[in-house]
Order: structure tokens, then sequence, then C-alpha cells
């Protein structure tokens, strides 16, 4: 039998280190606790994901939560999308005080959300809070309504859209006399938006007329209020002996009050009037023929789009690189010399020519739409 010289030569060397670290150690539990080790680092990426998973919990700071469409609508979407994304949700309402939302956002994340969306009262006046939670690490989502904070992910529907085809709606039915304009909130940068996009559908800009087209009167109305609207809406006709021709009316619960304003004086039905939102009242009110036009923004979206967008806020997703699900990725929206990472919505005008369309998107019962319409006069309605 022949012995291998090199195989000789490797044992003596191992016997010699071995009695070098110790009189009484063999070679073998050195060679088994080689082996035995290196599996051990495989168990470990399994485990600590599980054990660090982040809970999310969302709070939603609503301005006004008595107008019809956010609990209608708007935060059942928004639950929707959190629950599905297993985040938690919170909300408080400011019942349209500026100063009662800017302690509800600390109360927010008091309570432990991780992510803010923010219906914003006063675009301006919730900065500090705004400011506050993005230094404490709390994204936040401005809501249907623009914080000016580029820190901030903005989500809303086009509303410079909205604006255009509100006016254009409008100026089809009657493209000459005296005007006026029923805008929103002053201190909501939409109300501005909205005008901009009936400039360019055609409407003279703020103070401005042509030979056509008269501006016969043109105001902010405080917190979008249905009631402040009627009262200026009076005004107007009253300065102007009721030679009121249209009336661009920037939402559906103002244009309620311009129409109760018009009614009062005979005019109901033959002043063109606009609004947005979708209110089951206006969509009422276009078939019975009292208002022109309602640009429905479908809440649902809206909510959805959120929800989204705030459960990959929790994850860590930076601002410009949220995605969503249908509503597509964050694009840069400009504006006042800002630009905030954004998902702008696109908007429908619904007139009585495509009402069926709120039907089939189960936006409205049939019997609430054609409540009171006479037979024969609507399509939709029979």
């Amino acid at each position: 039998m022949r012995i291998n010289s090199r195989a000789v030569a490797l044992v003596s060397i191992a016997a010699l280190v071995a009695s070098a670290c110790s009189s009484s150690a063999t070679p073998s539990p050195v060679a088994t606790t080689t082996v035995t080790a290196a599996p051990t680092p495989v168990v470990t990426p399994v485990v600590t994901p599980v054990a660090t998973a982040k809970p999310c919990t969302v709070g939603v700071s609503w301005n006004n939560y008595a107008e019809e469409r956010w609990a209608k609508w708007d935060e059942p979407a928004i639950q929707k999308a959190l629950t599905k994304g297993g985040a938690k949700y919170i909300s408080n309402d400011a019942k349209s005080s500026a100063d009662t939302q800017l302690s509800n956002v600390d109360a927010l994340i008091n309570q432990g959300a991780n992510v803010v969306i923010i219906l914003a009262q006063d675009g301006v006046a919730i900065e500090p809070a705004v400011k506050k939670a993005l230094a404490a690490g709390v994204p936040v989502i401005a809501y249907d309504r623009l914080i000016n904070d580029p820190g901030t992910f903005y989500i809303t529907f086009n509303n410079v859209l909205v604006g255009n085809l509100q006016a254009a709606a409008l100026l089809k039915v009657k493209s000459s006399g005296n005007f006026v304009v029923i805008k929103g909130n002053k201190a909501d940068a939409n109300a501005d938006f909205l005008r901009s996009g009936m400039v360019q559908a055609g409407l003279p800009d703020v103070g401005q007329s042509t030979a056509t087209l008269k501006n016969v009167g043109e105001t902010y109305t405080d917190n979008w209020d249905p009631a402040n609207a009627q009262t200026e809406m009076e005004q107007f006709l009253t300065k102007n002996n009721n030679k009121i021709d249209i009336a661009f009316v920037e939402n559906d619960g103002m244009a309620g009050g311009v129409i109760a304003a018009l009614k009062s004086q005979g005019l109901a039905g033959t002043v063109p009037v606009s609004g947005q939102d979708g209110d089951a009242a206006a969509l009422n009110r276009i078939a019975l023929g009292t208002q022109t036009v309602d640009v429905w923004k479908d809440a649902r979206m809206l909510g959805d789009a959120a929800g989204q967008a705030a459960v990959e806020l929790c994850a860590g997703t930076a601002l410009a690189s949220i995605t969503t699900d249908n509503y597509g990725p964050a694009k840069p929206f400009t504006t006042a010399g800002m630009t905030f990472n954004s998902i702008l919505l696109t908007p429908d005008a619904i007139t009585q020519a495509n009402l069926q369309d709120v039907l089939t998107a189960n936006w409205i019962d049939k019997a609430t739409l054609c409540k009171d319409v006479k037979a024969g006069t609507v399509a939709v309605c029979g």
C-alpha cells in the first residue's frame, strides 16, 4: 500500500496547530464547528421583515364634514383603499374653522397618524400645521384643495378644466348678455383655478367685458356657502334690475342658492347656471332644467387615489415616485412659482344630453334624478 506523502504532511501540520492551541484539543471539534456554523445566517432574512413590519395609520382632517359629498363619497372611498392596503383610518372635523383645523392636524399626529390627508379650509392658514407635520416625518396629502407647501402631495381633479367645462357649457347655450360670476372661498386656490378655466373657454377675465359679454357682478363666497351665494345673487339682481343673462357659479351648493334667488324673481330655468360636484340635488336640477351643467367629479376615484397614495407614503415611497392603480404616477404641477408632486383626475360635464352617464355609474338612482320631472321632457327620465 502506497502512502501519500502530501497527505501525511498535512496531517502533521494540523496536529501541530491543534497542540499549540490546547494540549487536550483534537482536530475533530474544530472541523465540526466550521461545518455547522455556516447555515446560521440563512435564517435571519426570513424572520427580520416580519418583526419590523411598520403599522400604518392615516389621519384625515376634514374642513367641513357636513358638506354632502365628503361623508357620502370621499370618506368611504378613502377607507376602502386604506383597508385594502392594511392601514387604519382616523379623522376629525374642523367645521369650517381654519383655527380648529390647525389643532386638529396636531391631534391626528398625537393619535399616531403616520400620514395626514388634509382637506384644507384655508390653504395658507394651515401651513404651520403642515410644516410641523413634515418636520416630524409625517407626509401630508393636500386633498382636493391646494396647500401652499410643495412638500405636500397634491391630489385633486383638474380644476382649471372644471372651470373651462362650466363656462363652455353656458356659453354654448347663451353667448352674449350680462353675466355674473359667483366664486368660491377666496382662501381656496380652487376658486381661482376655476375662474382661469372659464377664461380659457372664452369668458372675459375678472373685471373685464367684451362687446357681447358684460360683467355686471363678480364675488368670492365665504366657505362656498349656499346661503351666502343666494344673498349675493339677490344683490346682483337688484343692482341690475333683474337683467342678468348668465350665472357662472363655481359649485353645486352655491348653484342651489343662486337658483333660489332666480326663482324668487321668476327667472329660474331662463338664466343658464353652472355648478360642479355631482350633488344629487344639482343633477335633479339638470333634469328639471333650472341648472344647465354640473361638472361631475367622481369623488370615489379621488378618495381611492388618496388612500392608495397614503399607503405608499406609509411604506416610505418618495412623493415623486407615487404610482397608484388606475390614476397613473405622480406628475409635476406648477402654480404661483411652486411645483408640486400631484395626481390630477379628469372631470366630466353633465347636461341633460348625457344624464345617463351618472345613472350608469350608480352615482344616483333614477327616482332621485327624475323627481318632479315632467314626463317626456328628458329622455333619461322617460
